[in-house]
């Protein structure tokens, strides 16, 4: 377990980033960021699904002109990515941007770095250094021979060393590629080091379905090292989706949790009820709620209810019919025609319940969760 005490706390924007606060969520859109409403539309749609920062690229002189605009218009704090241009770069800051993402190494020497590292300074805007396996420094892979975890570690600290002979210290760095064991090898490696805070992520990780599977084994171990205070996860799909994975995936390592999870069993010849598609509905109609409920779907009354004791509130299907328990106690017995609507019943007066424990204020608000 790479356990470290926390990393040393990095404002961006209203978030702050380590020293112990919540692992942020972030993305990146696909839009040309030249084109400012088609940008603010979709960091929109990020932010309604749970976005909390949000990268655009900038590689243009075009592109840094709408800046302004999208930082003014954007629900959430903007990183702008920049590559070889300090002048973009210089734009960026101006512009209002809450976080700067460059390779320092690559930003046009160190008279051009020094301009970007004052400015950011004085307008306390921190910057994170990106260091992704395709694009190594050419020594370094000469010296390594490929993108070893090794050579990712050298041209971070290189980086790192760039920034701090300017007093510059206000830095998120990263080291990404899109093999696995290098990515975790790396930051672990970084973290003996450095108390930088660190953006996670394993770089072109893929489609939807393998993506999601080698990020989440990823990210996942380096949460569980107690690594990592902000993530992206990187997807060949619209960045809505990313966000979806970033949550289970911080939901299934118990770093955070974003509304009910439903646990469900992988059925089999005991099975009398289609737990597929009741476990499908029940996940579909509570997707609107926000309260960190655990909620069972289990295909037989055998082990289904011992094996969801800790569930909130669980189904155990029969034969034409199901049992609702609920803390591994069953309280009812409905007809399978009726176990979802019923079931939902049982979870909207499980919520009025709670919401009336926790004091007279949720008392006295009529605006009960839908479901």
């Amino acid at each position: 377990m790479y356990k470290r005490q926390g990393t040393r706390p990095v404002s961006v924007g209203a978030l702050t980033i380590g020293g112990g606060s919540d692992v942020i969520i972030q993305s990146m859109t696909t839009t040309d960021t030249a084109d400012m409403e088609a940008t603010v539309t979709q960091i929109r749609e990020l932010y309604e699904a749970g976005c909390e920062l949000v990268r655009v690229a900038v590689p243009t002189e075009q592109a840094s002109r709408e800046l302004p605009g999208i930082v003014k218009e954007s629900p959430l704090p903007v990183v702008a990515d920049i590559h070889f241009n300090h002048r973009l770069a210089l734009a960026a800051l101006e512009a209002g941007v809450a976080k700067l993402r460059i390779n320092p190494g690559n930003i046009g020497g160190p008279e051009r770095l020094a301009e970007v590292a004052m400015l950011a300074a004085a307008k306390k805007i921190p910057i994170r250094i990106g260091v992704n396996a395709g694009s190594l420094e050419k020594r370094l892979l000469e010296k390594y021979g490929h993108a070893t975890a090794e050579a990712l570690v050298e041209s971070a600290l290189d980086n790192i060393r760039l920034m701090e002979k300017l007093n510059y210290f206000d830095l998120v760095v990263s080291l990404k590629a899109s093999s696995v064991p290098v990515t975790v090898q790396a930051y672990r490696m970084l973290a003996e080091r450095v108390n930088y805070p660190l953006h996670i992520g394993v770089t072109e990780a893929g489609t939807i379905f393998s993506g999601t599977v080698f990020s989440a084994v990823g990210i996942g171990a380096l949460l569980l090292d107690e690594l990592g205070d902000t993530l992206r996860v990187s997807l060949t799909a619209h960045p809505v989706e990313e966000i979806r994975v970033a949550k289970a995936i911080l939901s299934a390592t118990e770093i955070r949790r974003f509304g009910p999870r439903v646990i469900s069993c992988p059925t089999c010849g005991r099975c009398q009820l289609d737990v597929i598609s009741l476990a499908g509905e029940i996940e579909r109609r509570v997707s609107g709620l926000k309260e960190p409920l655990t909620l069972a779907v289990m295909g037989c009354v055998v082990n289904g209810p011992g094996e969801a004791r800790e569930a909130d509130l669980g189904i155990a299907g029969g034969k034409n019919q199901g049992l609702i328990f609920r803390g591994g106690e069953i309280v009812k017995k409905i007809p399978a025609e009726n176990l979802v609507d019923e079931f939902m019943s049982f979870l909207q007066e499980y919520l009025q319940k709670g919401q009336k424990s926790r004091g007279s204020k949720c008392e006295n608000n009529s605006s009960h969760p839908r479901i």
